[in-house]
């Protein structure tokens, strides 16, 4: 590395922002990461305050050959968003919503969460397809696909993103959209952080529930219903209406309100539903998941759809141990099933979870190829986490999610979605993007031929 204190102290004198370096104040809490199993320590991290920021920070690290990572303003489960000696170009201080409520669109800074975004649209009745927290970012989020409560009816993030501002790997700001940098604009949509720095996203907006009010919330049973409630909800979900959907966990039941206290600690399947229709037939919609089986809580109420988007922040709070494995699924099976009630028996701890996200209806009608995120043929994207506020927890909650993933990996449809990887090598990443792969590389080989930006679920440039 060819960097020295004296250019660094060049770049902070270019800057709007604030870039802190490890002499400096508050470098530490700079440097953390949503995920406390990842302790990195750049060399600076540079609080970015507009596209310039951005501009010049990239330009600065190309120069003098220094790694570039780049955090949006949520999660990301690998912690690819930081890096050891790296400049950290860190946009949770571009925070800027503005909706076009008559064209049914709103702009969105690159460090925005969810809860940013939604705050600024339900008031007017209407959601961008997000995820299933509304701490999440929305830059990490989009570039992976975006998989959420309203993809049934909408489709992915992705599918409603209309175009982006990004900062490539030689500096320049661009536009990309269907008429505008058109490859660059299939490859962001799921191709995730290879391509440039997005400074700031475009969406389309869709009306939801009541003025912005749904229906939701969860179904709870025994963990020794799990078998029977898998397979009811695997031949229910694909024929419910669009507007339902609901996603499937292996849970401890939070032992916090809103749930009732003789539940707390106890080990549950659930379904969290999200019904986004009419509001005069949301009981006859919701009936068939409200009265299946001897259910131990059905939890479904209406609330602001940012309410749902924000139920289980609390609960996940930035700073707590991760570990994250992941598939795409076409079908549960009963191998699977039978794997799922197994591992759901040896939860390791409260925080620890399994769920499966329906990818079908509206974003299943999408083709394949029209955009990176390629898993377009309906099923689930799987996620097996094993989390814990306590650093000595970390082992115990690794091997629960890696014992539980090797046993039940043959029953996928052999990638993951991107979003949940964990730093996992090239042949994963191959697997995440399928037949997509090639056209990803050739584009990245266009944009980013010196892969500058490969601290990420890294695509090489095609040779």
């Amino acid at each position: 590395m060819k960097s020295t204190a004296a250019p660094i102290a060049d770049l902070a004198a270019q800057l709007r922002g604030t870039l802190i370096s490890a002499a400096d104040e508050g470098y530490d809490e700079a440097r953390a990461v949503y995920n406390a199993m990842i302790d990195r320590r750049p060399l600076a991290v540079a609080k970015c305050a507009d596209a310039g920021d951005v501009q010049q920070c990239v330009r600065f690290a190309t120069a003098h050959d220094i790694v570039l990572a780049v955090r949006g303003g949520g999660h990301n489960a690998a912690g690819l968003g930081t890096w050891d000696d790296a400049l950290v170009v860190d946009l949770s201080g571009m925070r800027a919503v503005e909706v076009d409520a008559g064209a049914h669109e709103v702009r969105v800074d690159g460090g925005c969460t969810w809860a940013d975004v939604d705050a600024a649209t339900v008031p007017f009745g209407m959601a961008v397809p997000s995820g299933f927290l509304s701490s999440t970012g929305v830059g990490g989020l989009t570039l992976g696909g975006g998989v959420g409560y309203l993809s049934r009816r909408y489709g992915l993030t992705v599918d409603s993103l209309l175009g982006a501002d990004v900062v490539l790997a030689d500096g320049t700001l661009v536009t990309a959209g269907p008429h505008d940098n058109s490859d660059l604009f299939w490859a962001l949509r799921g191709g995730g952080g290879n391509f440039g720095v997005v400074t700031s996203f475009r969406f389309a907006c869709h009306d939801i529930g009541d003025n912005g009010t749904v229906v939701g919330g969860p179904v709870l049973y025994d963990l020794a219903d799990a078998p029977d409630v898998m397979r009811w909800y695997r031949e229910l979900l694909p024929a419910l209406p669009e507007e339902l959907s609901g996603w499937i966990a292996l849970l401890t039941i939070p032992p916090a309100p809103p749930f009732p206290e003789e539940l707390w600690g106890r080990k549950a399947c659930g379904v969290v539903w999200c019904y986004t229709g009419p509001a005069d037939e949301a009981d006859a919609v919701t009936a068939p998941v409200r009265e299946f089986g001897r259910p131990l809580l059905v939890g479904l109420q209406s609330m602001p759809f940012s309410a749902l988007q924000g139920a289980f922040d609390p609960f996940y709070p930035a700073g707590l141990q991760w570990y994250w494995k992941a598939d795409m699924f076409t079908e549960i099976s009963d191998t699977a099933i039978d794997i799922h009630a197994k591992f759901g028996a040896l939860l390791p701890t409260g925080h620890s979870t399994m769920h499966l996200y329906p990818v079908d209806g509206a974003a299943a009608r999408i083709d394949a190829a029209a955009t990176a995120f390629p898993y377009r043929g309906g099923g689930w994207a799987g996620v097996i986490v094993g989390v814990d506020p306590d650093p000595a927890q970390a082992s115990s909650i690794t091997a629960w999610a890696r014992s539980y993933w090797e046993e039940l990996h043959p029953a996928s449809a052999g990638g993951a979605y991107v979003n949940f990887l964990g730093d996992e090598g090239d042949a994963r990443v191959r697997a995440a993007y399928g037949e997509n792969y090639a056209r990803l590389a050739r584009v990245k080989a266009q944009y980013d031929p010196q892969n500058v930006f490969h601290v990420n679920q890294n695509i090489p440039p095609a040779r």
